[in-house]
C-alpha cells in the first residue's frame, strides 16, 4: 500500500516537472519571464494581445459560377489552407452573412504578402497553344480565345484548350534550377492527371504547352519529348525564391471556387499595450502570492500543500496550452484566472468541512473523508453553475 502511494508522488512529482519545463519554455510573454534555451514550444497570443491585420473578404458572383453559401464555405477552406501553408499562427476564420468572410492573422510580419496569396484566385490552367508560344504576362481575355499581348504588341486569336487544371495536382515545391540557378516550381499530377499529361506530351513534341495563372500566362514550354511520372517544373518569371514560394502556396491551397474582394482592411493594436500587459501580469503574479500565503497562515501545513497543488495546476494548465498550440487572448486570460480562483475555492470548502469534522471529535482520516464528500456537493455546483 505505501508503495502504491510513493509510486503515485513520485508520478505527480514527475509531471510537475515535465509541465514546468514545458510552461517555461521560451514563452517570453513578457520580459521579465525566464526564457529556457532549446525549445521551440511557445504559447501563441491572440490579436487582441499582439496586434495584427483584421480583413474582411466579399464574394463575387462570376458568369460561370454563382457566390452560394457552399462556395462561400468552400473559399474559406481553401484561405484557410493557404494561410496555414505560410504558417501563420492560430489564423481565426469566421462567416459574416452570405457572402462576406472576416480573416484575423495575428501577429503577421508581411500583411501584404498574405493579403496577396489571400484573395487570389490561383486558378492554374495547362492550356495547348499548339504551334503558339505565348510570352510570359499575356491574358486571355473572357472570351476564351483573344488573347491579350505585352506592348506593344497586338491582341491575338488563341483558342483557350484546357488540358490540366490546378485541380490535378498532388504537390508543388518552390527550389532552385540546377543548371540556370533561377527559381522554379516542382509539380506532381495526381494519377489520372499523371497519365493524361503523358498522353498529351507524347502527342505533342514539338509543339508549346502554355502554363496560365488566373487567365495570366506564366510559362509557355515547348514540349522536347513524352513526360511521364507526372512530373513538370515551372520556370522563368520569377523574381526570387520568394515569388516561387508563392506561386506553390498558391497550387498547394488550390484555386478559389468564386473571386473574393478585400472589402475593409485594417492593422489592429494590441487591446494592452506591452507595458499594461507587463504591469497587469506582474499584478497577478504579486496576488497569487498573498493568497498562497493567506492559505499558509490561515490552514498552515495543508495550505502549503494545496499551495503546490495549485502550482501545479497552473503550470499543466499552461503546458496544456503550449503543448496543444492554443491562442490565448484576454478573455482567455480571464478564464484563467477564473479556473485558478475556483480551485482555491475548492481546496478552501474541503478544508473547512475537515475542520468542523476534527471538531466533533472524529480521527483525521475520517475528517478528511467526511470533509471531502460534504465539499463535493458544493464544489460541483459551483464549477458547473
Amino acid at each position: 500500500m505505501r508503495s502504491r502511494v510513493w509510486l503515485r508522488l513520485l508520478i505527480v512529482i514527475m509531471l510537475g516537472l515535465a509541465a514546468i519545463q514545458v510552461a517555461l519554455a521560451p514563452v517570453r510573454i513578457v520580459r521579465w519571464t525566464p526564457e529556457w534555451r532549446g525549445f521551440n514550444l511557445q504559447i501563441n497570443r491572440g490579436l487582441d494581445l499582439q496586434g495584427g491585420s483584421y480583413l474582411v473578404l466579399e464574394a463575387q458572383d462570376t458568369p460561370q459560377r454563382q457566390a452560394t453559401p457552399d462556395a462561400v464555405d468552400a473559399a474559406m477552406r481553401v484561405i484557410e489552407n493557404r494561410i496555414d501553408q505560410l504558417g501563420l499562427v492560430e489564423p481565426t476564420l469566421q462567416r459574416q452573412g452570405s457572402r462576406r468572410i472576416i480573416v484575423e492573422l495575428p501577429g503577421i510580419q508581411d500583411p501584404e504578402r498574405a493579403i496577396e496569396l489571400i484573395g487570389k484566385t490561383a486558378l492554374l490552367e495547362f492550356i495547348d497553344t499548339a504551334v503558339i508560344q505565348l510570352p510570359h504576362g499575356a491574358r486571355w481575355k473572357a472570351d476564351g480565345k483573344t488573347v491579350e499581348m505585352p506592348a506593344p504588341a497586338q491582341p491575338i486569336t488563341v483558342e483557350k484548350k484546357v488540358i490540366l487544371t490546378g485541380a490535378d495536382l498532388a504537390d508543388a515545391q518552390a527550389s532552385f534550377d540546377q543548371d540556370t540557378g533561377q527559381p522554379i516550381v516542382n509539380f506532381q499530377f495526381k494519377g489520372q492527371g499523371a497519365r493524361t499529361f503523358e498522353d498529351f506530351t507524347g502527342a505533342n513534341v514539338g509543339k508549346y504547352l502554355t502554363i496560365v495563372l488566373d487567365n495570366e500566362v506564366i510559362s509557355s514550354p515547348v514540349i522536347r519529348d513524352r513526360i511521364t511520372g507526372g512530373r513538370g517544373q515551372i520556370s522563368g518569371g520569377f523574381q526570387d525564391l520568394n515569388e516561387a514560394r508563392d506561386l506553390a502556396v498558391l497550387l498547394r491551397g488550390g484555386a478559389l471556387p468564386v473571386p473574393v474582394e478585400v472589402i475593409e482592411r485594417r492593422s489592429v493594436g494590441p487591446t494592452l499595450g506591452r507595458d499594461s500587459l507587463d504591469r497587469s501580469l506582474r499584478a497577478g503574479a504579486v496576488a497569487a502570492a498573498m493568497v498562497f500565503l493567506f492559505m499558509i497562515l490561515l490552514y498552515r501545513v495543508p495550505g502549503l500543500l494545496a499551495d503546490l497543488a495549485l502550482a501545479m495546476y497552473a503550470m499543466l494548465l499552461m503546458a496544456a496550452l503550449v503543448v496543444l498550440g492554443a491562442t490565448l487572448t484576454l478573455p482567455g486570460i480571464a478564464g484563467f484566472i477564473l479556473s485558478v480562483g475556483m480551485a482555491i475555492d475548492a481546496n478552501i470548502l474541503i478544508f473547512e468541512r475537515i475542520k468542523e469534522e476534527l471538531r466533533a471529535g472524529k480521527s483525521i482520516g475520517s475528517a478528511v473523508a467526511s470533509g471531502w464528500a460534504r465539499a463535493w456537493s458544493a464544489i460541483l455546483d459551483s464549477n458547473v453553475t
